[in-house]
């Protein structure tokens, strides 16, 4: 280091330690430095400071991971906070202190980290899809009981089940007699579970036992009325089709199927539970506040994430350790001496770049979006659009009529659109949000990269502001433990930001079960007016070779 070059000395602190803030406080007004260097970025500092969080734009939820990276900054803060209240400190506090120690001695300020929105972007893309799915999760685990979680799992088990036995359900002894009872037992029993549900919620306290008593009742009646007694039977067959007598019954099928799956995992997790340390507990093991001054809450937490997703874990730790020592070392290249305050998870990194300068990577490598060398995403959406023009082409070269391709894709467009626009209508949704997102659902079908949630959260945020803010609002109702769960969720959908998530991921899914199901139960019968499922790959033939006639007559 050169006479003219300045000094840096990085303090390591624990986010939610209220040693740190003294370690900071004591630090600053000991040295006096020229600057004081802090882990922050403009927008988390003006909102420590009191000034109001960005809101999203619409723009930015058409990109289309903007949801989901909401939804992974909203797991680090929650669990951030989740420690700052069993420790008794305010997350950041220490980066306050020295904020507030330096204003008060008339130091220079730096913010010195990468923009969150960046990191948590560069974070997401990062990682693959199961990874993303164990982020997610474990954000929906933390703070709901483990056994709905796992009565969930098998909900989502059935619905995958039953197309799967409505389709192939005759080659493992699924008969139409049978179909028939369970067609009858679902609607007696969703019809008895819905006046249980109203005389339950007026007599019960608990919620959780009103519904118990609700779907446990309305089980046993659909059950005994239609499956054991046949007493539905008559009314089924007169007055429902093949048709719904094979989707209801054979979903019925797979759902029972999956809940008892689901009843399963559920007690594993819940003897799990019993038999092991609860969240709290881990947490408060893993970090002790005698321990909290050598380690940083989000980082060692994400140093767990480095086992699975060594690229999610460069994005949050690595690359914002050559980041802040990009600037640090601008700082000391003025000749300034600097105390740097960062999480003790950035300690080591950072030191070791300011040692060794030449080690680190170029700026402009830490910001900006990595290319990849093949974009697999967009390959794939671009064969998808592909195969579905060609599909309607050669159809229509095999000679089949317009109409029946015109009522083909009517009915697609129709299921894609009830389906996505009906769930999006359910969580709350402004009909023109739900309107626009079903009336696109159909293209997801066609190209992936175009979800129908985007569009439906785009014409939402017409009625609502959404921005980093609702994460604490959601935090702190998380963070109750009195409230009944049913209210709970009530009170979170009035939270933008869940309602907005909600919004954008059951448009979403309501178009891709809708697009699962088409394909399994209402393509079959479509095809009966030519020939059947089986001449499908003929007819497909055939256009081929007649359109490679037509093009052949056209070069020759």
């Amino acid at each position: 280091m050169s006479e003219s070059e300045g000094s840096v000395q990085v303090v390591g602190t624990a986010h939610v330690s209220a040693e740190s803030v003294r370690e900071v406080e004591e630090t600053i007004e000991t040295e006096r430095p020229d600057a004081v260097a802090v882990e922050l970025d403009e927008g988390r500092y003006n909102q420590m400071r009191g000034g109001e969080p960005e809101d999203l734009s619409a723009g930015d939820l058409l990109e289309g991971n903007t949801v989901f990276q909401f939804l992974a900054y909203w797991m680090l803060s929650y669990v951030q906070a989740r420690l700052g209240d069993r420790f008794d400190i305010e997350p950041g506090a220490e980066m306050l202190a020295a904020v507030e120690t330096a204003e008060d001695l008339g130091i220079e300020i730096a913010l010195v980290d990468r923009d969150i929105q960046e990191t948590i972007r560069r974070f997401w893309s990062r990682m693959g899809l199961f990874e993303k799915l164990q982020v997610v999760g474990s954000l929906a685990f933390g703070v709901t009981d483990p056994r709905i979680g796992g009565v969930l799992f098998g909900v989502l088990v059935g619905v995958v089940l039953g197309p799967i036995l409505g389709v192939f359900g005759g080659a493992v002894g699924v008969t139409q007699s049978l179909l028939v009872g369970l067609t009858g037992s679902a609607l007696v029993g969703l019809l008895s579970a819905y006046v249980l549900a109203e005389l339950a919620f007026r007599t019960l306290q608990d919620d959780a036992l009103a519904l118990a008593v609700a779907g446990g009742g309305g089980f046993a009646i659909g059950t005994l009325a239609g499956v054991g007694l046949g007493l539905t039977d008559a009314l089924v067959t007169q007055y429902l089709g093949d048709f719904v007598i094979s989707a209801v019954g054979s979903m019925t099928l797979g759902l029972a199927a999956g809940l008892v799956v689901g009843v399963a995992v559920a007690g594993a997790m819940s003897l799990l539970g019993e038999g092991g340390e609860s969240a709290d507990e881990e947490v408060e093991e893993l970090l002790d506040p005698d321990d909290l001054t050598d380690t940083d809450v989000v980082t060692a937490m994400m140093e767990e994430f480095r086992q699975f997703s060594p690229g999610g874990a460069e994005a949050l730790i690595d690359e914002r350790d050559a980041y802040i020592a990009h600037n640090l070392l601008d700082l000391r290249a003025q000749g300034k001496d600097v105390v740097a305050i960062v999480g003790a998870g950035h300690r080591a990194g950072i030191e070791e770049y300011l040692a060794h300068p030449e080690r680190l990577p170029p700026r402009e490598s830490l910001t900006g979006q990595r290319e990849r060398l093949l974009p697999w995403g967009k390959i794939a959406a671009v064969a998808i659009t592909g195969a579905f023009v060609a599909f309607f082409v050669l159809l229509a070269m095999a000679g089949v009529e317009d109409r029946f391709l015109l009522e083909l894709f009517a009915a697609w467009f129709v299921v894609n659109g009830v389906f996505a626009a009906g769930l999006a209508r359910l969580v709350g949704a402004h009909w023109p949000s739900a309107l626009v997102g079903g009336s696109v659902a159909w293209l997801t079908s066609v190209n992936p990269l175009l979800a129908p949630g985007w569009f439906a959260g785009y014409v939402e945020l017409r009625y609502t502001t959404v921005n980093v803010g609702d994460i604490e609002t959601l935090n702190a109702m998380l963070d109750d433990q009195e409230t009944p769960l049913l209210e709970l969720i009530d009170q979170m959908f009035d939270v933008p930001l869940f309602k907005l998530i909600m919004i954008v991921a059951l448009t979403n899914v309501g178009s891709f079960v809708a697009s699962f199901l088409f394909a399994l139960y209402v393509l079959p019968p479509f095809f009966g007016d030519i020939g059947g499922v089986s001449a499908v790959p003929q007819l497909l033939i055939e256009g081929a070779q007649n359109s490679a006639r037509g093009i052949w007559r056209w070069v020759a």
